[in-house]
């Protein structure tokens, strides 16, 4: 029988040979990988050709991945389908011609923001969310043409809210939790996952701590019952997990991520920015099939369980880049 598929929808390793084994030890088929946060285009080309030097050298473990097929394919193969998203829409600076020229170079998805106001959206960390500005209705269209997934998962509610409205395709957040269950801006309200989830959204599960109730703390029962709740709200057809597990990598990186080149405010000796331990039940690509587990635990069939692992993103994604927009 044909195991089911397993499916990432975010993360940002510090990616090496043992990362990628740790990925088929952990039974993992795909992940979408982060190619810039704060990078310009020319900086994001850079970042691919690292990628690329990345597929060239471990070519038996990972492969540049375009389409949902290539999923299938790499269950079938053993390998890792890796898919690049952008985390800001700072790669296509100012010019919406770019759009096209990053979704050619392969990215699958790109957030409209990064938690600050961008030419495309408010951020979820402004004090005022504007919604979707003239440029972003632009660009939203522009990526519904060509099959490039809206993701909203740093950007604030009204504009998340306003993108669900304006795109023809089913936008993502890839890697959030519900508010109410952890109340910080990061999260979503129950408003904009039922809108979601309305028009066939997905919504991506994270494991990184400061989304979390009870941070490095939380438990895996309490992370699966979260979800339980979550499929009650909106159903099971449209989750998914988003890790945005960040192995191995620098607290310079969680530094940089915070503070990109936009602001001179230097580091809080009192408040280090680090990157925080992850809970000990998911602590590496490894542990994947524990989840699985867990969520078997809190009630969810076999079926449920797979779909919320993999299947439901596979369906997406088979959905979302095609370059046939939905009823046309």
């Amino acid at each position: 029988m044909r195991r089911s598929v397993v499916i990432d929808g975010l993360q940002y390793c510090n990616y090496s040979e043992a990362i990628f084994r740790d990925l088929r030890a952990g039974g993992v088929d795909a992940i979408h990988v982060t190619i810039a946060y704060h990078e310009d285009f020319r900086e994001t080309v850079a970042n691919i050709v690292r990628w690329n030097g990345l597929f060239a050298a471990h070519t038996d473990l990972i492969f540049h991945a375009r389409a949902g097929e290539d999923v299938r394919r790499a269950a079938a193969e053993g390998r890792i389908a890796v898919f690049f998203g952008l985390q800001n829409c700072s790669p296509i600076e100012d010019d919406i011609g770019l759009v096209e020229v990053c979704h050619a170079l392969g990215v699958r998805f790109m957030q409209l923001s990064y938690n600050n106001q961008s030419l495309l959206a408010s951020g979820c960390y402004e004090r005022v969310d504007a919604g979707i500005t003239r440029m972003g209705r632009e660009v939203i269209a522009e990526m519904n043409r060509l099959g490039m997934v809206i993701d909203m998962s740093h950007s604030g509610p009204r504009s998340t809210l306003e993108a669900i409205e304006l795109s023809s395709r089913p936008i993502a957040v890839t890697h959030a939790n519900p508010h109410r269950w952890h109340p910080v801006v990061r999260n979503k309200p129950d408003d904009v996952l039922k809108a979601l989830a309305g028009t066939g959204g997905m919504l991506g599960f994270s494991l990184y701590p400061h989304h979390l109730k009870d941070g490095s703390a939380c438990t895996l029962a309490e992370f699966c019952a979260m979800v339980a709740r979550t499929a009650e709200l909106t159903g099971v057809g449209n989750l998914g997990l988003g890790s945005d597990l960040c192995q191995n990598q620098p607290d310079a990186v969680v530094q940089w991520m915070r503070r990109g080149s936009w602001t001179k405010e230097p580091a809080d000796p009192g408040n280090p920015v680090v990157f925080p331990p992850q809970p000990d039940w998911f602590r590496s690509n490894r542990d994947f099939p524990t989840i699985a587990e867990g969520l078997g635990k809190v009630g969810f069939a076999k079926a449920e369980v797979d779909a919320i692992m993999g299947g439901n993103w596979l369906r997406f994604f088979d959905l979302s880049f095609s370059t046939q927009e939905p009823g046309k």
